[in-house]
């Protein structure tokens, strides 16, 4: 039988074809006028997950 998946991490998760996991920053939805321009700027950019946590979740997408 075929594996189910995390629909909901596929969403919001991007595996390139070298295998790297990448994700969106987090407290970027809104009040973002207490933040300054220099973290908005940081977290705009994605970033990629490493160690046990990109493993789990390569798991999760049955990726692994």
């Amino acid at each position: 039988m075929k594996q189910k998946i995390r629909k909901s991490l596929s969403k919001r998760i991007r595996v390139t074809r070298t295998g790297k996991v990448f994700r969106r920053t987090q407290n970027m939805r809104h009040l973002r006028a207490n933040k300054s321009k220099s973290q908005i700027r940081r977290m705009k950019s994605t970033r990629f997950l490493t160690g046990a946590t990109k493993q789990k979740v390569l798991k999760m997408l049955g990726k692994a």
